[in-house]
Order: C-alpha cells, then structure tokens, then sequence
C-alpha cells in the first residue's frame, strides 16, 4: 500500500460534550440521522445528536458494556460484560433483556435482511435473537452456533456474516442457513486480529491485527479472486533503525467511495483506497488511541473514538473524547490513475 506524501487534515474536529468517563468500546452513526449510538467500559450506552452536539439519552448497565448497534433511529442493542443482551428503547427510556451468554458478549450487529440481532461471546459461540419475540429470552433465541475460539470481532453485509475469533479464525456464513459456516479460514495475518468490516459491495472484507497490518480477502474462491486479495503494514512507526507497531483497532468504510479509515494505538488515523492500493490521507494526530470509528450515512461526517485501549495496562491518559470530524471529498474519493501517454 503506497503511503506517500499523504496530505494531513489539521485539528481533529468538534468534540463532543459529556462524553463516557472511561474506555470507550464502540460508536455507530444511524442509517437515519447524524444519531451516535456509544458503548463504554463505564457502564453507559449514550445516544447523542452528533449535528446538535447534544447527549439525548443514557442507560446504565451493571457492568462495561463492549458494544452496541441500532435498531431504529431511537433504539438500538448493547452487549455486556455481565453476559446480557439488551434492547434499549432512548424514546420511552425502557430497557429489557433479550438473552444471555455464557461470558461476556464482545459484539453485537442488527441484521436488516434477517431482522435478527446477531452477538459473539467469549463463551466461543454466535447468537442469533429475534427481537419481535417480546415474552421472554427463551422465545427470542433463534440459535447458538459455536466458534472454534472467543469471538473478537462480527461484520455484516446483505446476508453474509463474518465472525473473527482468537487464534486467526474466520468463520464466514450465510444468515438464510446458519448449520454450518458457509466458509472457514484462517488470518492471512500472523498476529492476533482486531477487527473485521465487510466491504460495502458485499464481495470481501477487511481484518486488522495487533501488529499493524490489515488484510483485504474476497468471499469468492476461485483463483481470479483469490488472486486479488493483499495486505498492507500500516500505524507504525520507525526511529533511529527502531520499528514500533501499534494495534489496528477500528476500520470503517464510506458508504459513497467504499475507501476507508482505520484507526491506531498510534492515534492517527488514515484513510485507504484499498481498490489503487494508496493511503489518500492522514488526520494529525489524536491525543491517545483510537478506539473505534464511524461515517455517518451520507459519508459526511466521521466519529472518532480518541481512547486509551490499555495496551500498555495501567497508565496515566488522556480523557476519553469523541469528535466529530467533517468529511472533505478530497480526503475519501479515489484518484483515478493517470493514464498512460499515447504511443
């Protein structure tokens, strides 16, 4: 992946008012609005007008909560370290209980083509709920499907599901038949994965891992397609012959461009046209790492979590903020490639 001469955005955009007062695990914009859905290991899941810089509402759980997704605009689902899986309802302020795992719930996606919510555990399986059945955990589970190991990381595009679990697993599957995965891999990465994002056009996906790189894999297996797949080394750094690599933490594709950014322990975030293989742009530096990230529906707008993810333990940090960053084109559309002279 070329990285050169990336121009560099400058400030780091609008920062968000009452942000969680600890690590921040997720934030999502809705497929509605500039509504930003945020899950903390304070306990939190708060909802904010990203436009109006206004916290709308928050509900408290009994432990950290490691993800959330929306349902609707004013609703959505978190998944907790207490091993729950809520709905919470921001418009009426109710919550209830969906269903549990056997350990804390690390991911939580909604499907719209299955109009199902989908979490992974550390208790090494999937989940698949129905939220339409309101009488209680029992009637909402539509099935439990194991993993070879602890999930990381769930991504979601049409009816395809990509689960990511520890030692470099890759289960890939189809939500109409969940029997059994449609596809298992392994990481084309060496080092444990952090993320996993489907691209947008449906036809393969991005991996991070802790050693600063990401991967780019096609669902279709024959060779044509397989030969396209690559990765990339990215969020590192080199001093004095000294190589330091951080941890990708967070992709997030544009809706519009399908390019996307990725986020680091090195608090830069970059974006990639992953189709010419070049970084389009570097935003300065964020003042601890980045925890996750999210373009808003239209591409507009990108939330970036700026949030110390502990991989150097406990330590004196910057306080965890959000910020709202507007999107400039340049900074996202791909550069044609010149063409070449005529002859």
């Amino acid at each position: 992946m070329s990285a050169a001469a990336a121009p560099a955005a400058m400030g780091s955009g609008k920062e968000l008012a009452n942000p969680p007062t600890d690590g921040i695990s997720n934030l999502r914009f809705s497929n509605h609005s500039n509504n930003l859905l945020v899950s903390s290991w304070d306990k939190t899941v708060r909802l904010y007008d990203a436009d109006a810089n206004v916290l709308k509402g928050e509900f408290v759980h009994p432990g950290p909560v490691l993800d959330c997704c929306f349902h609707d605009d004013s609703s959505g689902f978190s998944a907790g370290a207490d091993h729950t899986v809520r709905r919470l309802v921001f418009s009426s302020a109710k919550e209830d209980v969906l269903g549990r795992h056997d350990g804390p719930v690390r991911c939580v996606e909604y499907s719209y083509a299955a109009g199902q919510v989908i979490t992974g555990s550390w208790d090494k399986t999937v989940k698949c709920w129905d939220p339409r059945g309101v009488s209680g955990p029992e009637r909402t589970l539509v099935g439990t499907y194991s993993q070879p190991e602890r999930v990381y990381s769930l991504s979601l595009v049409g009816n395809r599901l990509v689960v990511a679990t520890a030692g470099r697993h890759v289960n890939i599957y189809d939500l109409r038949n969940m029997s059994q995965p449609e596809q298992k891999r392994d990481s084309s990465l060496k080092y444990q994965t952090r993320c996993v994002r489907c691209f947008p056009n449906g036809t393969g996906y991005a991996l991070s891992s802790v050693e600063g790189r990401v991967s780019m894999e096609f669902f279709d297996l024959s060779e044509a397609a397989q030969s396209k797949k690559y990765a990339f080394k990215c969020h590192r750094k080199s001093e004095a012959g000294r190589d330091t690599v951080y941890p990708v933490n967070a992709i997030a594709f544009h809706p519009i461009y399908g390019t996307f950014a990725t986020g680091g322990c090195d608090g830069f975030v970059n974006v990639w046209d992953g189709i010419n293989k070049k970084r389009l742009y570097q935003y300065s530096k964020y003042a601890s790492s980045i925890a996750a990230l999210s373009f808003s529906k239209d591409g507009h707008l990108l939330a970036v979590a700026s949030s110390y993810t502990y991989e150097e333990g406990e330590k004196s940090h910057e306080p965890d903020a959000i910020f709202i960053r507007t999107v400039n084109e340049v900074e996202v559309k791909p550069k044609p490639k010149a063409l070449a002279a005529p002859q």
